[in-house]
């Protein structure tokens, strides 16, 4: 047996490390123990990396403990400590993890200890952290990575052995990234590490707990949040299918626009677009008035500036209220591609499992207002009409893809928080809401301008937007805009009361906006506006993540491939993929405070791209369509 004493808090705390049959016996009497008593343990991982569907993966150590000990299990290429591994999660009645997803798909993949059961047990510490305060330390927050959490709440004077580690990687001319994979697993500072973290997470725990309790927070959100990261952690697991031919060829095509648009850029002195300094020099060059400016003082060149010299929308439609920059034009052109080539397509080409597969990670409790994201690759940020990313994304074999979004959710939100009954009757009048604004402003002859104007005004209200970021987007006058926002707070008065009754409140309970659901939101003192924004995306995303669960009950989370914003993106055998559309649909739609949250069920081919290929006025391209039915058919036959 290795042992690794260590001082934390005063007191002595001592991690295990069994090296021997009899010391197995030892580790399996304490697990007997801590099952008839029922005490949380603390249980982590090491491995490899992040990549846990990787064909070169490998678990290295599984670590169980308490307050005052740990024990590590060095897993890999040891059967014998796999068994007392897996037995012993098998056995221990409860457990926490801190980031429970990783850890638990790490199990299920690498050691056969199966998500359902494992993951009924466990209680994550990230999520406690996040359901009180889930801002980053950046930005005024107690911060969500278990080092910091700790250093704040168990041991401040502890030293930080992740730098410890980080210096080893160095030593064997490793980085952060690789030194995992590479280190020696019997190193003394990693086997110490790996101990460390179940006995702060075994401490940490009570503290989140007990403060999460004390502000109110409600179990049954801590219960939901759980059931939502379990039901994303099997949508991970499933992971989807990759057309890697034409993966290949979009890499290859990205990175050649990549480069005809910096060419185009290099015309006007810009031998880097992603030089913001070259860009702004250029663009006062060229007479262009640059007014925004970056906390250092510099001129700001960020993606809403560039859109609007560009005379293009959020969605890069063209808008055609000035003569377009082509500088800017080419520097967004170039940027946009070399971004798509190494975020989405080399993450595609160059991720896969054994069986052609990637598996983005959901993170199920992300954001400031718990809205989710994906990564590797990060599919949420995809623009909204675009097929070009979504095309290489496809349906099992003999399936079709098929999409289910709520209709205007935010907007539907906004009305019931609000309880606006204008906007609660054009809703329930299934009127198109936008064309319904427009026609109270500006009457009956309002024109695509004023459409435009109205529901960007609308969305302001739920994203937070301010009349100046809707100036830049419609490139309309400010002095416009703002007489657009006035007649807005004139024709639904309820939600102008709304937002200065949830400032009010947020104020009075020291800047925090408190959801239907009870979650609690940190507002900075010099945003308090925002307070809509947060209790309307927040509440979206709930009603989102009750219809997951309530698909989890139903059984349909089988047919289920990733939850993105307002939508449940699926596939399902082509012979039942409309039924299993429609029985998603009915689950998601739900009647909320009053106001009906329809959803919108669409069922498209072999791949997720082919529920964008559509003509201009939003109706299906059967042309497209037809000819990427006839490529899979071809594959299938040559196959």
């Amino acid at each position: 047996m290795k042992y690794f004493p260590y001082t934390i808090a005063g007191d002595e705390t001592m991690t295990r490390v069994p090296e021997t049959a009899a010391d197995l016996d030892e580790f399996r009497c304490w697990v007997e123990r801590k099952a008839r008593t029922g005490e949380m343990i603390g249980a982590d991982t090491e491995t490899t990396g992040l990549d846990t569907f990787s064909p070169t993966y490998r678990l290295r150590t599984v670590q169980l403990g308490d307050a005052r000990d740990a024990w590590v299990l060095q897993v890999e290429g040891r059967p014998e400590m796999q068994d007392a591994a897996r037995r012993a999660l098998l056995t221990l009645p409860r457990m926490v993890f801190h980031n429970a997803a990783f850890d638990l798909l790490v199990l299920d993949r690498h050691l056969r200890v199966p998500l359902a059961t494992l993951g009924r047990k466990v209680v994550d510490s990230k999520i406690i952290a996040h359901l009180f305060d889930p801002r980053p330390r950046h930005e005024g927050g107690r911060g969500l990575a278990l080092k910091e959490l700790c250093a704040q709440d168990v041991d401040p004077t502890a030293p930080d052995t992740q730098g410890d580690l980080t210096a080893v990687f160095r030593s064997i001319g490793e980085t952060k990234a690789t030194g995992w994979a590479k280190i020696d697993i019997n190193h003394p500072t990693y086997l110490q590490y790996a101990g460390l973290d179940v006995i702060l997470v075994s401490r940490l725990l009570p503290v989140l707990t007990k403060r999460l309790a004390d502000v109110g927070v409600p179990q049954r959100l801590v219960d939901f949040e759980h059931a939502v990261m379990l039901v994303c952690a099997k949508m991970e697991r499933r992971g989807m299918l990759v057309d890697q031919e034409y993966v290949r060829g979009l890499v290859g095509r990205l990175e050649e626009d990549a480069a005809t648009h910096a060419a185009k850029a290099a015309q006007y002195g810009v031998t880097s677009v992603n030089a913001p300094k070259q860009v702004s020099s250029a663009l006062v060059g060229m007479g262009e008035t640059l007014t925004e400016t970056t906390d250092s003082g510099a001129l700001k060149v960020d993606k809403s500036i560039l859109l609007d010299l560009a005379d293009l929308d959020q969605h890069w439609q063209p808008r055609g209220t000035r003569r377009p920059n082509p500088l800017a034009d080419a520097v967004l052109r170039s940027k946009r591609a070399g971004k798509w080539s190494t975020s989405y397509g080399v993450a595609m080409r160059d991720g896969l499992d054994e069986a052609g597969r990637i598996h983005p990670k959901i993170k199920s409790l992300q954001a400031r207002t718990a809205r989710m994201s994906i990564s590797g690759p990060p599919l949420q940020q995809l623009p909204s009409g675009d097929w070009t990313i979504r095309r290489a994304l496809l349906a099992d074999e003999g399936h079709r893809i098929f999409s289910v979004d709520y209709s205007a959710v935010e907007m539907r939100v906004l009305a019931a928080l609000a309880d606006e009954r204008t906007m609660k009757r054009a809703i329930a009048e299934n009127r198109d809401l936008h064309d319904f604004t427009a026609e109270l402003i500006w009457g009956q002859g309002f024109t695509k301008a004023h459409r435009k104007m109205g529901k960007g005004v609308g969305f302001g209200k739920v994203y937070g937007g301010g009349a100046t970021t809707l100036s830049r987007q419609t490139g309309a006058p400010i002095a416009e805009v703002k007489k657009a926002i006035v007649a807005y707070d004139r024709v639904y008065p309820g939600i102008k009361r709304f937002s200065s009754r949830l400032q009010r409140q947020a104020r009075a309970e020291g800047y925090i906006v408190w959801t239907p659901t009870g979650r609690r939101l940190p507002l900075d003192r010099d945003r308090v506006y925002a307070a809509t924004n947060y209790a309307v995306q927040s509440t979206a995303r709930d009603v989102l993540c009750q219809a997951l669960l309530d698909m989890d009950d139903k059984g349909l989370t089988d047919y289920l491939l990733l939850p993105i914003h307002d939508e449940a993106l699926g596939c399902a055998p082509a012979d039942i993929a409309e039924d299993v559309a429609k029985a998603v649909g009915e689950t998601m739609a739900m009647d909320f405070f009053g106001v009906p949250l329809d959803t919108d069920p669409e069922v498209g081919g072999r791949s997720w791209g082919s529920l964008y290929m559509k003509t201009p006025d939003g109706k299906y391209n059967h042309a497209l369509r037809a000819r990427e039915d006839e490529w899979y058919a071809r594959l299938a036959m040559a196959a």
